[in-house]
């Protein structure tokens, strides 16, 4: 700790400062007349701009700026603080604050802060605490490893419980899922031992009707999308917003340097823009991994403190208390955005309303040719995120995200509770809470390339995931239908059905319906006899006609993503889509088993 007397902090009058860094030698003439110009473009003071432009190192600028404040500067790594003091601030205001209560001398509080600005906005709140209180000057970083040690089990129990009870699936425990599940399964022995023809055909009736819906929305969707009109190009706004970055990485020690290379391409303003690596305090390796990369000044690792929850959105949860960005974007491990990306993004979110509160990338593959899974998942990614949700958002339906390439506006991620940490597909379960609160998403064209998973054990174990958090997703907002209806409308909650429940409904049921190509084939089936004959041909055509629509909707969409592939590749995906089934009855079972389990997808092994 460095001491200087203490005192009331005002803003130093810049050109003080400015004679200051050029008597120390701490910047050159041209530099502080640049962080001078950018402070008054940005109304900053010179300290703040500084800081913002990463111009001079944080350990040798904390110590300039306190002899030039008259102030202390402290390590609060090393000299710890009083938890007493964090608990009476509370810990994640001091997070969200950015400031810290340290230690208490002679009947004076003394607090951290990276600024006095930071310390002046939150002076009048702070002395109703503790009474007379002085600033101090610490960096960020150490702030937020000093109240990740002194409170990390506090902080971690807060990234948990951020959703309202109500939009929440923490709750749940096996022992309720599991009862019910086991009466539902002894009900249904019984009706197969004693009507199994009438089970068979309610399975059948149940599935046919879910296929003609999803088939349905798709051609729906597909001919919305195709006669939607882009949004005029927009432009920047005269001063860009901070926009705050999220990945979070866990076992990701072998990505780690690629993913701050794709990430350096980005094309915004450096002093504009943050990138948060959400980290769990005890992945070791990824840490490790992290510290000996050569990180650029905007890129700052966040540590997710010890908690017996480990997801993704736990670890958002905790990195969103420490953005400073009025935008937040999430991204993968793995993820190679377009480089205009995020200047699109300000651009639109710019000339567009407040109702518009995200904005949803398109996610394509590195690696579209590794193998037939890849050539698969790239045509089925193809699909969706250049067909059916821009169909769907032209419709007027609740987008469920994807996970990555999203876009938030800060102040309405924050309205409605952040992400859920124990969902597992938080993405899907965030657009529909913000389409409950009254906001939009839309689709956005920019594009963020993806490493396709596309061994077979790694697809199932990723799609159960996804499938199990569609699951935890319809049963959260099904609990008052009602309440549902009248927040999103009737169509978004009929599309909702239809691409939750009857999209699941589909998998579970595709080996009834598998049973049925028998007919195609011109070969008996069980039901043959029970039904007429114009029903026999009826669902044929059915099959057929469901599947030209697949095909034809395949073909489209893979000619929107400019990958010379061969069309002949999409009747393959009749082969592809009964892996969907392998993986919800493995969902299924997580579901009663462990609910919150994360089965993480490893990245890197493709690109």
């Amino acid at each position: 700790m460095r001491r200087s007397s203490p005192g009331a902090v005002r803003h130093p009058q810049r050109l003080t400062l400015a004679r200051r860094l050029l008597a120390e030698g701490a910047l050159a003439e041209d530099a502080i007349a640049n962080a001078r110009s950018f402070a008054l473009r940005q109304d900053l003071s010179l300290a703040a701009a500084l800081l913002a432009l990463r111009s001079v190192p944080a350990d040798r600028l904390y110590p300039l700026l306190a002899r030039h404040f008259g102030i202390l500067h402290v390590d609060p790594r090393t000299e710890a603080p009083d938890p007493r003091l964090i608990d009476r601030a509370d810990a994640d205001w001091c997070l969200r604050r950015g400031v810290l209560p340290w230690r208490q001398v002679g009947g004076v509080t003394v607090i951290l802060a990276p600024l006095p600005e930071v310390f002046d906005a939150e002076r009048e709140h702070l002395a109703a605490r503790f009474g007379p209180v002085v600033c101090a000057l610490a960096d960020e970083g150490g702030i937020n490893a000093a109240l990740l040690a002194a409170r990390g089990a506090t902080l971690a129990l807060l990234a948990q419980h951020r959703v309202p009870d109500r939009y929440s699936c923490r709750g749940w425990s096996t022992a309720a899922v599991q009862q019910p599940l086991a009466l539902g399964l002894v009900v249904l022995g019984g009706l197969v031992l004693l009507w199994p023809g009438g089970v068979l055909a309610a399975a059948t009736i149940w599935a046919v009707i879910s296929l003609v819906l999803c088939m349905g929305l798709k051609l729906a969707a597909a001919i919305a999308a195709h006669r939607a009109v882009p949004p005029p190009p927009s432009a920047l706004p005269a001063r860009l917003p901070i926009v705050s970055v999220i990945v979070a990485l866990y076992r990701e020690a072998d990505i780690a340097e690629r993913l701050i290379q794709r990430l350096s391409c980005l094309d915004y303003p450096r002093e504009r823009l943050e990138i948060l690596l959400a980290v769990e305090e005890r992945d070791h390796l990824t840490r490790d991994a992290l510290a000996r990369a050569a990180l650029p000044p905007w890129m700052r690792v966040i540590v997710t403190p010890h908690g017996k929850l480990k997801t993704k959105p736990r670890a958002l949860n905790h990195a969103l208390s420490t953005c400073r960005g009025s935008i937040v974007g999430i991204f993968d491990a793995e993820d190679a955005p377009a480089p205009d990306q995020i200047r699109r993004v300000v651009a639109r979110f710019a000339a567009a309303g407040p109702e518009l509160a995200c904005l949803q990338g398109i996610l394509d593959y590195y690696n579209p040719r590794t193998n037939w899974i890849a050539r698969c998942f790239t045509i089925e990614y193809a699909t969706l995120f250049r067909v059916i949700l821009p169909g769907i958002q032209r419709m007027g339906m609740a987008i469920p995200l994807g996970g990555t390439t999203l876009y938030v506006r800060r102040e309405v991620l924050e309205h409605v509770g952040a992400w859920d940490a124990h969902n597992v597909t938080e993405d899907a379960d965030l657009g529909l809470r913000l389409a409950r609160s009254g906001y939009r998403t839309e689709m956005i064209a920019t594009v963020t390339q993806e490493e396709a998973n596309c061994m077979p054990l790694a697809w199932v174990k990723q799609r159960s995931r996804w499938q199990k958090g569609y699951m935890m997703t319809w049963i959260v907002h099904m609990r008052a239908p009602a309440r549902l209806w009248r927040e999103i409308g009737a169509r978004a909650f009929i599309g909702f059905q239809i691409m939750f429940f009857c999209a699941l409904s589909q998998a579970i049921l595709a080996p009834v319906l598998w049973s049925y190509w028998l007919l195609a084939l011109g070969l008996p089936h069980p039901v043959t006899q029970a039904l007429p004959g114009w029903c026999v041909i009826l669902l044929v055509a059915m099959f057929l006609m469901t599947e030209a629509i697949n095909i034809t909707i395949g073909i489209l969409a893979i000619r929107k993503t400019g990958h010379r592939m061969n069309p002949l590749w999409v009747p393959t995906m009749l082969l592809y889509f009964p892996l969907a089934t392998f993986s919800v009855y493995k969902a299924l079972w997580e579901m009663v088993r462990n609910p919150f389990y994360w089965d993480k997808t490893s990245h890197g092994h493709f690109g």
